[in-house]
């Protein structure tokens, strides 16, 4: 109970404990003042020898129980205190969709340990590092899918980005229906800052909407595209199944770096490209940079003095010595 009462307690004015130096002083004078002072009682029954021992086994009693009582001022005197410390954050935020492709090609091995899952740790850290924007995810290969809408909320954010895996959805890579999808989850926001981080390993090979109207549809809303293409130049490992089982396999990499120029240069944004783990944290790092809120942190710090125990407890040490010292050992005449 001690123990609980002084966690996370600090004191506002600490230089009180030099009064207890006071303690040592008193316990000598004591000492000193009792070693002169002898006394005697003559008793005539067995019960008063049977008082008389206990009198003098707690003779000491109500010292130490002022030795308490003093302690405990002190103590109280310093001001004992819990620190209640609240950050609030406010401004201006981003509304954010990243657009993650999850085609098969996404499992190739030239990333640690593959395309996709590096995709996912980068961005898991992307949204860590944002805690006041908005931001979704958006998932597309052969056609596209809201894997979570726009929130502030991290970590439904992870868990989604956790939950992303190759195979939710038709195969292929449908580069135009991925960015409409990411468009139109943005579109209606209210944030004056509307951003899509549209990540793929390919070429538009499919879906209902052209990559170059998705592109015009960001355009008319004002909504900045970054696009990253994923992969090491010429081949790239890739498991692939077999009648035999899992087997790795070469595969080509193909990014068309012509059109994710253009749908980023055109909507304001930038074309990166990542060919390991390391270049596409940077990626995210610089668009983490490029791509700054507007916040305002306000700290607010409360102090709760915890003095009033001690002051309860050092009356009851005196309470106990006066009853001690006037009653219990009281030297009738």
């Amino acid at each position: 109970m001690v123990f609980d009462y002084f966690n996370n307690i600090q004191f506002a004015q600490p230089y009180f404990f030099g009064l207890f130096i006071l303690l040592p002083l008193l316990i000598t004078w004591y000492y000193l003042t009792n070693r002169k002072r002898s006394a005697s009682i003559t008793v005539s029954t067995t019960a008063a020898k049977g008082m008389g021992s206990w009198k003098a086994t707690f003779i000491h009693l109500p010292f130490i129980l002022r030795l308490l009582a003093l302690s405990a001022i002190i103590v109280a005197l310093a001001r004992p205190q819990t620190r209640d410390e609240q950050q609030r954050a406010e401004g201006e935020g981003i509304d954010i969709i990243l657009c993650i492709d999850v085609s098969g090609s996404m499992t190739a091995q030239d990333l640690t340990p593959n395309r996709l899952e590096a995709a996912k740790n980068v961005a898991i850290d992307f949204v860590n590092r944002r805690p006041t924007d908005r931001i979704g995810i958006v998932i597309f290969s052969g056609e596209s899918f809201t894997q979570c809408p726009l929130t502030t909320d991290q970590s439904v954010l992870i868990a989604a980005i956790q939950n992303i895996r190759n195979g939710l959805l038709e195969d292929g890579t449908a580069i135009g229906s991925g960015l409409s999808t990411s468009v139109d989850r943005l579109r209606t926001g209210t944030s004056k800052s509307k951003v899509v981080v549209l990540l793929t390993d390919g070429e538009n090979n499919g879906g209902l909407i052209d990559p170059k109207t998705a592109k015009e549809i960001a355009k008319t809303y004002g909504i900045k595209v970054y696009t990253i293409g994923v992969g090491t130049d010429g081949m790239a490992p890739q498991p692939e199944n077999t009648p035999l089982g899992v087997v790795m396999k070469s595969q080509k990499v193909s990014i068309d770096e012509k059109l994710l120029t253009e749908i980023a240069t055109e909507t304001g944004g930038k074309y990166f490209r990542a060919k390991d783990n390391n270049s596409l944290s940077e990626i995210y790092t610089t668009i983490d940079g490029l791509e700054k809120s507007k916040v305002e942190i306000t700290k607010t710090i409360r102090f709760q003095d915890k003095f009033f125990p001690l002051v309860m407890a050092a009356i009851f040490f005196l309470f106990m010595e006066v009853l001690f010292r006037y009653l219990v050992f009281r030297k009738f005449p």
